[in-house]
């Protein structure tokens, strides 16, 4: 893609009224705009970067023989009132229709619609374990919206749920989701310094479970125990200062940020709408279910606020919205033009910079504002060499890499 058909502009000056790094540098470098508290617009560049998170998402739910559905927001308030959930869940969006005087609510979770729409279709033992996902826009009734796309009113979620014949099958498939989380944290980029986390489990279970991600702009605390390289989260601590899977209390305080979550609901939800199943002796049981939730705005901010220096965004290949960034300086435009033409026909992601009346220094903050992974610059200096600069962002050294060997180490660099 060309940079100057982009319509979104970069800026060097931070927004007056965000306080995040995520909400700050995402601004500043046009991949969202905020429309008012809690609420962003989406850009190019950060609608390629989202669709990239989902896309890794999804092979993951599908290794899961999850099936993709896709639910709808506005829910019915007889649904929300038979799980006794229509007063007591806080962050409810409630309304009244103009026209119908029906009240409903703009969907925060799935619960209530996803256990009567699987009691449509389970009946039988033979009809299970089931497991259906969907990737939609939620939203929350926040009191205050806070910390960019980290906490918002409406925002991006997966979630997956399950359904079980009983409590070891829904325990086995557990295991197997935390597995494919802790893939999709790795691929993502913040697998090193994202950590398995217990938590409450309310009254669904002893422990939930968390996935959090070490930033010093972590909204929550953990406590990693050193020995299990597992964290618990400071609800439990304060209760139980121990771990919970090897009871040392040798425990490391840190900061970080919630970028997940997977609970066993068990029947919580199937007795309220009375899903059941007939086994194999022809009695009726309750089936068991799982929910499994990945915020997929929260987890883009999440790997800025981890990643994102002082120049910038630091995108990892894997979901960066380009893989190389071409930046023409002056004399170099013919020579990066073809470069580019090169490289994409290779089938290669490439931002090639070729506005007209930017100084060379503004590009070059630019490119580390819009944190792209590889940066090829292209200039009359260069071409004496008959090379390109070569820089990693995040890196501070640069090399000449000779015109002709660019594809080579492209593909090298990339595995």
């Amino acid at each position: 893609m060309r940079q100057s058909k982009l319509f979104t502009k970069t800026s060097h000056s931070v927004p007056k009224d965000e306080e995040s790094k995520n909400a700050q540098l995402l601004i500043r470098a046009g991949y969202i705009q905020k429309e008012l508290a809690g609420v962003y617009s989406i850009l190019p560049l950060g609608f390629r970067v989202l669709k990239k998170i989902e896309g890794i998402i999804r092979k993951e739910m599908e290794s899961l023989d999850g099936q993709e559905i896709l639910m709808p927001a506005l829910q019915p308030k007889t649904n929300w009132e038979q799980t006794n959930r229509w007063e007591t869940y806080d962050t409810l969006f409630r309304f009244e229709s103009f026209y119908t005087k029906s009240e409903y609510a703009l969907g925060p979770t799935h619960e209530e619609i996803v256990t009567p729409l699987l009691k449509r279709f389970i009946a039988s033992y033979k009809d299970l374990p089931r497991a259906v996902f969907q990737i939609q826009t939620k939203f929350r009734d926040e009191k205050r919206a806070k910390a960019g796309l980290l906490r918002g009113r409406e925002f991006i979620m997966k979630d997956l749920y399950s359904f079980h014949a009983n409590e070891d099958d829904l325990a086995a498939y557990y295991e197997k989701v935390r597995s494919s989380y802790e893939r999709i944290y790795a691929a993502v980029g913040i697998g090193n310094r994202t950590y398995f986390t217990f938590a409450s489990g309310g009254t669904f279970s002893k422990y939930s479970h968390e996935f959090q991600t070490l930033t010093e702009a972590g909204e929550d605390t953990i406590f990693i125990c050193e020995t299990c390289k597992i964290a618990i989260n400071e609800e439990i601590v304060k209760e139980q200062p121990e771990c919970p899977q090897c009871n040392t209390t040798k425990l490391k305080e840190e900061k970080a940020i919630e970028v997940g979550n997977i609970f066993q609901l068990k029947t919580r939800f199937s007795e309220c709408f009375d899903l059941q199943y007939t086994d194999e002796k022809g009695a009726k049981k309750l089936v068991v279910m799982g929910c499994y939730g990945i915020g997929l705005t929260r987890l883009l901010a999440a790997v800025v606020e981890a990643l994102g220096d002082e120049q910038g965004l630091v995108w990892p290949r894997s979901i960066s919205p380009f893989q190389i960034h071409i930046v023409g300086l002056q004399g170099g435009d013919e020579k990066a033009q073809e470069v580019y033409d090169k490289l994409q026909s290779q089938g290669l992601d490439v931002l090639y910079d070729d506005r007209r009346g930017e100084s060379s220094g503004a590009k070059l903050k630019d490119a580390d504002l819009l944190g792209i992974p590889l940066r090829l610059v292209i200039s009359e200096r260069t071409l004496k060499e008959n090379a390109a600069e070569w820089k990693t962002r995040g890196q501070k050294e640069s090399a000449l890499v000779p015109l002709d060997k660019i594809i080579e180490k492209v593909i090298e660099m990339q595995g």
